[in-house]
């Protein structure tokens, strides 16, 4: 059968196009997909090519799919996958397959899976590891938002303590203890207000840094302060921009203690030190986003690593445990991955989005990949409507919702756009 998909050939030489794909194996499963929101990790492979570390050496004449954030249905299954998966199922996938210590995984790896395309041929590897689930939520776009938050729960995770005295971590952020999210009103960082609001261990103090007033203004807007605090946590935004001394401003704030948890969400490295010189004893810098200077590097106060017990860790993405319970909280509601999505776009708008990714405002672009649609900013869909009247009944939708994408909205548009 054929299937159109975006794929990477270079480094920033990534094509449309359309292809056949073989019959599956009784060992794999083919997928329709449906929904996939792109990720800057994706934006990083593409730039980089060959010289990402996920990605083959051959792809000038074996390209892979890009994106790797995707949700759609079950088509058929092979025979060793029978009692497992059924079709008709929705998907959701944990792209981090670790499959025998090796680094492949959708969206940087496989010539037939991947997010940005129609069609997927699911390896048996996916499944042998667990990393395939069967998922029977009403909204695609959730599932695909799934793996960024399973990301995010992964950090609060692996972030640790310790005991004086004892060698021995303590797994998790500090239940009850102060925490900071540097460059934290971005898509990722919203996800880790939410989480950090509504996970079982909060914080008991959330201070959340940007120097973009416009994101902070829509970030205190999704999390109103006397929210944050039914859920017993105190949430501060700062806008550290125009701050003589923001380090000391944003430290007072612990009345002076430091501390316990800081996620640095920008590979900057004033923003790194600065994660560094604000936490306490037994403080965790957790270095959450990735850079692409493989030489990128900060000071650290190593005074502090000795005599306070600070540490640094990072984390390059969540598992399926993670990802199982960024389904269960979306699923009961405790948490809204909506609040990180500001764009709605088709798979011919791909290419534009992922080679100009850092440059377009907002937070997480969704992709439904059998339509074609421009990147469109949600906040614009009035404007759209001007020529496109199927925009305004969206925006209708969505500002009945706080102005997020909602389930409503995606069924909308898959029944009111023209589907391949």
């Amino acid at each position: 059968m054929k299937a159109k998909a975006v794929r990477l050939y270079d480094a920033n030489d990534i094509r449309l196009e359309e292809f056949e794909i073989p019959t599956i194996k009784d060992n794999e499963i083919l997928v329709r997909v449906v929904s996939d929101s792109i990720c800057m990790s994706t934006y990083k492979a593409v730039t980089l090519g060959k010289a990402h570390k996920r990605v083959p050496e051959n792809i000038d004449t074996d390209p892979v799919i890009i994106g790797h954030e995707f949700s759609g249905d079950i088509l058929s299954v092979g025979e060793k996958w029978k009692d497992h998966f059924k079709e008709g199922n929705k998907f959701a996938l944990q792209p981090a397959l670790n499959y025998d210590g090796s680094l492949e995984c959708p969206g940087y790896s496989f010539p037939y899976f991947g997010g940005d395309a129609t069609y997927n041929i699911i390896p048996s590897e996916a499944m042998e590891v667990g990393s395939l689930l069967n998922y029977s939520g009403a909204s695609y776009y959730e599932a695909s938002l799934a793996e960024p938050m399973s990301c995010i729960i992964g950090a609060f995770h692996a972030s640790y303590h310790t005991t004086m005295g004892v060698h021995e971590h303590k797994m998790g952020i500090l239940e009850g203890g102060k925490m900071a999210i540097l460059a934290g009103a971005g898509p990722m960082g919203l996800g880790a207000i939410d989480y950090a609001l509504h996970c079982e261990r909060r914080p008991a103090l959330l201070v959340v840094t940007d120097v973009d007033e416009r994101r902070l203004a829509r970030a205190n807007k999704l999390f109103p302060q006397a929210e944050a605090k039914k859920c017993g946590v105190e949430l501060v935004f700062v806008n550290t921009k125009d701050m003589a001394n923001s380090t000391q401003h944003v430290k007072e704030l612990t009345k002076g203690t430091g501390f316990d948890d800081v996620f640095v969400f920008a590979p900057i490295p004033a923003v790194i030190e600065q994660g560094d010189q604000i936490l306490g004893q037994d403080g965790c810098l957790n270095f959450f986003s990735g850079p692409t200077d493989a030489n990128l590097s900060a000071n650290v106060n190593f005074y502090n690593i000795h005599y306070a017990a600070s540490h640094i860790m990072g984390l390059t993405g969540g598992n399926t445990d993670d990802l199982k319970e960024a389904l269960r909280l979306t699923e009961t509601g405790a948490i809204n991955p909506a609040v990180m999505l500001t764009h709605i776009g088709g798979l011919d708008s791909v290419i534009d989005t992922t080679l100009n990714l850092p440059r377009i405002s907002g937070g997480k672009k969704l992709i439904y990949t059998h339509i074609n649609m421009e990147l469109t900013e949600i906040d614009h869909f009035v404007q759209k409507g001007k020529d496109d009247p199927r925009f305004i009944r969206l925006a209708e939708i969505i500002n009945c919702n706080n102005g997020l994408w909602c389930v409503e909205a995606e069924q909308y548009l898959l029944a009111h756009w023209t589907q391949e």
